[in-house]
């Protein structure tokens, strides 16, 4: 995507401000996280931040709602200082945040979740009452539909989402923080967010999107600042800035913007997939039927809306889902009853769509998560494990990958989340595997983590690995593949080439086309 910004924005000169931060400075040990940021917020704007996984961002925030506390500088809120020591006087001074993993109740209401905190005294059921009628209002309002007696647990991502906003509205917040709306949201469900919080910003609020994907900047803000480092390093009207500008601001150097690879050349079918059928813990079908191969030197991609399968057929290539039939071959090998320590032997390696449940163990040292999986190979030491070999072959990792902070020692909860997803991919990539099945690589990483990252992927398929991906991303795998399955509804419906047209693809993914 290049050019500027599309839409026209407000005139936010004679605006005032909603929120002033002044020399906010924040240290964690030895790291500086926030270095003396001074920041404006206009009222009734969308103020986009962007910057790098460990820029900063979420901590500047996090002072802001009184997760944190700043060694020094000061917090004004509509001209006026304010001493913000925990959520709940942030939310008393206006501020309401929606968190990247929801703060919901999985098994209340979204009645119940917007209530909690706040039941209205002693007599529940007039609050329940009051507060049915204040949540209706709100949902008119703001276009934000909920069933306000349908449990969270039962609602797609995207309107479990609608409930965090309304929590925060029904609280009387003037001003929204929202740190990375989108990263679990398909696009149609991301599209729907930008028109509430332009309904929204066309009602007062002032909202604040923390982000690193450029197309969402560019689509609904009316400023950006740009963090790098702990620093903010420019502020720009977004009508005055492009796509290429703000890329270079946020890492420092030129980005490329599109994904370089030359033609695929094909070899000998290196997985094969027949017929393959898998159900899910309730029993129910989530991959009928599906045949597919993937050959050496080819990138095949799985586009399709979160849901329809995709999650199924890669836990089930990998060994960690038993099919209820069908056959799974790795180079011509029936792969029947294996488990993942088996299938790695045999040249499989997985990047798991969550890293935080499926990639790592978060409270393990850097050095311990790179080897996972991979504990019993005997250079490692086998029963008795060599932690010498480990670190070392951890620090190459480092290095090779520019893992942030080049520290094997440090647990991996420490580190951003492009960085956690480096050292999952360093793991399975630097095993020089035959077959690479990839789960949403790109999934919360930052611009310069995912260039580095498809770089990789496209030299795996260079060096003559089937590579099979899977990603809610269409931009991401448009630009990456040779081929393109679709899928709807646990069933592949139909192929397109890695040059496809995305409308057409969109059909697909919607089951309107084949």
């Amino acid at each position: 995507m290049t050019g500027k910004a599309p839409h026209l924005s407000l005139d936010l000169s004679k605006n005032e401000p909603a929120i002033e931060l002044v020399g906010i400075d924040k240290k964690f040990g030895a790291v500086h996280a926030n270095k003396n940021i001074n920041l404006t917020v206009a009222k009734g704007s969308i103020h986009g931040i962007i910057g790098e996984n460990g820029a900063g961002k979420s901590t500047l925030m996090s002072i802001l709602y009184g997760f944190y506390q700043a060694d020094q500088g000061e917090i004004r809120i509509s001209g006026k200082p304010v001493t913000i020591r925990d959520s709940q006087a942030a939310i008393a001074a206006g501020i309401g945040m929606v968190h990247q993993h929801f703060m919901l109740v999985e098994n209340f209401t979204v009645l119940e979740n917007v209530m909690l905190g706040a039941e209205g005294g002693q007599l529940l059921r007039q609050g329940v009452s009051s507060a049915r009628k204040e949540l209706k209002r709100l949902e008119d309002d703001y276009g934000l539909d909920v069933d306000p007696d349908a449990v969270i647990e039962e609602l797609p991502v995207g309107r479990q989402q609608r409930v965090e906003i309304l929590k925060a509205l029904y609280r009387g917040a003037e001003i929204l923080i929202l740190d990375e709306p989108t990263g679990v949201l398909t696009p149609a469900e991301a599209d729907h967010l930008f028109k509430v919080l332009k309904v929204l910003r066309d009602q007062g609020k002032t909202i604040i999107l923390i982000t690193h994907k450029l197309r969402e900047i560019m689509a609904i803000t009316d400023t950006v600042s740009v963090m790098r480092r702990g620093e903010i390093v420019a502020t720009r009207k977004t009508t005055e800035t492009t796509v290429e500008e703000l890329a270079e601001l946020m890492v420092g150097r030129r980005v490329l913007l599109r994904v370089e690879k030359g033609d695929a050349n094909p070899g000998k079918v290196l997985l094969s997939v027949k017929n393959l059928t898998v159900k899910d813990s309730r029993g129910v079908t989530m991959v009928d039927d599906v045949s597919f191969d993937v050959r050496a030197g080819e990138i095949v991609g799985i586009a399709g809306v979160a849901g329809n399968g995709q999650s199924e057929l890669l836990e089930a290539i990998a060994g960690i889902r038993k099919p209820a039939s069908g056959e799974i071959l790795l180079d011509g090998k029936p792969t029947a009853g294996a488990d993942p320590a088996e299938l790695r032997e045999l040249g499989l390696a997985h990047i798991p769509e969550d890293r935080h449940h499926m990639g790592l163990v978060l409270k393990f040292e850097e050095y311990e998560n790179s080897i996972l999986g991979y504990h019993r190979e005997s250079r490692f030491g086998g029963a008795m494990l060599n932690l010498d070999e480990i670190r070392k072959q951890a620090e190459d990792q480092i290095e090779k990958y520019d893992i942030r902070p080049p520290n094997p020692r440090l647990k991996t909860a420490n580190f951003s989340g492009g960085n956690q997803q480096k050292i999952v991919v360093a793991r399975e990539i630097e095993r020089n595997p035959d077959v690479l099945i990839i789960g949403q690589p790109t999934r919360g990483v930052d611009i310069g983590a995912i260039e580095f990252i498809h770089k990789r992927i496209i030299e795996m398929r260079d060096a003559g690995k089937a590579v099979l991906l899977v990603s809610v991303e269409l931009d991401e795998i448009r630009s990456l593949s040779d081929r393109i399955l679709v899928m709807f509804a646990g069933k592949v419906v139909g192929e397109q080439s890695g040059e496809a047209n995305e409308q057409a693809l969109g059909l697909m993914m919607a089951g309107i086309a084949a």
